[in-house]
């Protein structure tokens, strides 16, 4: 990969952290969106850093074994992401937020583990499928990773309980479309509770797979 294209990489990271920050996907310093690179290498953001104010030159890049290269240090849930990228060898871009409704759907008691959202629209289940519930971990703790690993070779997304949506993609413009179709079905998870609602019959949820394969 030449500079110039890991350059617009960096540029196109501060421009989508920007615009989910600026719609309240994310706040404060949380979140962390990581791109995975030709050479093995990945790009992720800093830790501690609030994506909607992100320095493309100080965008942490790491070596096929994490060590950081450049850049300021690496979100601490490297981790999460390293976990996914070992599980989805096609997937190049992870995304992980705290955002609102997905949060709060985790921290239902009466969820499916299995597939946290029912399949409610065909465009959840074309970019996200089923989401199954991480079980909660102290923030940092390494065994979550382990966790993550467990489900991320089946699943593009998982959902951490009392946490947040994890969510890979093919390109980084790939994963933060699922991430924002997640967030907007949990909202409507949340507002059809109780309701009953009609969802998408297993044929047409297996139809929908076969035709849109995610990565």
């Amino acid at each position: 990969m030449s500079v110039h294209d890991e350059n617009g990489l960096r540029e196109q990271i501060a421009t989508l952290g920007e615009s989910l920050f600026s719609r309240g996907l994310t706040m404060g310093s949380s979140g962390n969106i990581s791109v995975r690179l030709d050479d093995g290498g990945w790009l992720m953001t800093p830790t501690n850093a609030c994506l909607g104010r992100l320095d493309p030159a100080r965008i942490s890049r790491l070596d096929g074994q994490g060590r950081l290269l450049s850049g300021d240090r690496p979100t601490k849930e490297s981790f999460l992401h390293m976990a996914m990228y070992e599980e989805r060898p096609r997937s190049g871009a992870i995304v992980h937020l705290h955002s609102t409704h997905s949060v709060a759907v985790s921290c239902l008691p009466q969820i499916d583990p299995c597939d946290c959202i029912p399949p409610l629209t065909a465009y959840y289940v074309m970019r996200v499928g089923k989401l199954p519930l991480v079980p909660y971990h102290l923030p940092g703790d390494p065994a979550l990773g382990d966790a993550v690993r467990g489900l991320a070779g089946q699943h593009s997304a998982v959902l951490l309980a009392n946490h947040g949506p994890v969510v890979a993609g093919k390109t980084l413009e790939a994963a933060v479309y699922a991430t924002e179709e997640l967030e907007e079905t949990a909202r409507l998870f949340l507002l059809l509770r109780g309701e009953n609602p009609r969802c998408l019959t297993p044929e047409q949820v297996a139809e929908l797979e076969a035709r849109f394969p995610r990565d």
